[in-house]
């Protein structure tokens, strides 16, 4: 699997830092065909949901073996002595959903805007605007530990944080399949916890590669489209953009890849009648924002793909499609079933 660019981080960080309208429900479409009459008003789509109920724990709560020191994603030598109060926050949700399947979800003190598992809501944002860290909120929490990445920041705050002697540990931001196991074990080794976190690496490799559909020769064209109506933003991704790597686990082959793209680029007519995909992967507030699948097929060239003509959306829950967290393999199924369904 390729390493996706940043620029996921940025787009993402971007389209949510403007007006909540641009995360959320509004109507704004952009120009281009209209859908073809007579058909209704969800064709062949589909939602791919969000995993249900919370990460399954490996272990019932381990007792962590402290103090450890370890080496931050940043190259810093970080010593944790204590993980009575744990915050793990990132862009897409998936190191609090790796302490919880750890074992150690009771001892989270707060939570990202991307963290929505059942167990975890109650907890308190430390997110301002968009995915920006509040040092204010993060320091009212007292947390013991901080475990980040790159993803999420600014950077003065994780500064501000050690400052304050707060031991804060960077994982690898890389987010791909074959990352997640490296993140579990250093999360577990920053925690005390390595053999949960061996355990847990290893539950969640069988797990994908049961879940994952080989590649074959009939693999359908799948195309994502990150769009957010009110903002402006229309992209399709590419290869190493991150959905690359869950369309061919779920056996579709990434339209952008094939037409030569990487990481993302503008939504153009020529570019997408070039791409042909047979099915469009978005996300499910970006699927709202350009006012549903009606409003998708307004935009340039959506319209005249394969996918268009046949109505092929599907739509994934904006907290499950790139968290390449422990439950990755339930995204992975449901994705496969949707993308190869009969319509």
């Amino acid at each position: 699997m390729t390493r996706p660019s940043r620029a996921l981080a940025a787009t993402l960080a971007l389209a949510c830092a403007l007006p909540l309208a641009a995360c959320g429900t509004g109507t704004a479409a952009g120009p281009g065909a209209a859908p073809a009459a007579g058909r209704s008003a969800r064709g062949c789509a589909a939602t791919v949901a969000a995993p249900k109920g919370d990460p399954v724990p490996v272990k019932d709560a381990p007792e962590p073996k402290l103090p450890v020191t370890v080496r931050s994603a940043d190259g810093t030598g970080v010593t944790v002595r204590d993980a009575r109060r744990v915050l793990a926050v990132n862009l897409y949700g998936s190191l609090a959903e790796i302490v919880h399947g750890l074992g150690l979800g009771g001892r989270l003190v707060g939570r990202d805007v991307s963290t929505t598992f059942p167990a975890a809501r109650r907890l308190p944002l430390v997110t301002a605007q968009g995915h920006d860290l509040s040092a204010e909120a993060i320091l009212k929490l007292d947390p013991s530990v901080v475990i980040t990445d790159r993803s999420i920041g600014p950077p003065e705050v994780l500064a501000q944080l050690r400052r304050s002697g707060i031991p804060v540990v960077l994982v690898d931001d890389e987010e791909t399949l074959t990352a997640i196991g490296p993140h579990i074990t250093a999360v577990a080794a920053a925690l005390g916890v390595p053999a949960a976190g061996r355990e847990l690496a290893a539950r969640v490799d069988r797990e994908i590669r049961a879940a994952a559909r080989p590649a074959s020769g009939d693999r359908p064209k799948v195309a994502f489209l990150y769009v957010r109506g009110n903002a402006g933003v229309y992209l399709v991704g590419g290869k190493g953009a991150g959905p690359d790597a869950m369309i061919e686990a779920a056996g579709g082959a990434d339209a952008g890849s094939a037409l030569g793209l990487s990481g993302f680029r503008p939504l153009t007519s020529e570019g997408m009648i070039n791409a042909a995909p047979d099915v469009l992967l978005v996300l499910s507030a970006g699927l709202r924002s350009v006012g549903g699948v009606d409003g998708l097929l307004r935009l340039p060239g959506v319209a005249q793909t394969p996918a268009g003509r046949n109505r092929r959306i599907v739509d994934v829950d904006d907290g499950t499609l790139l968290s390449f967290g422990s439950r990755t393999a339930e995204t992975i199924g449901a994705l496969a079933a949707a993308v190869h369904r009969a319509c």
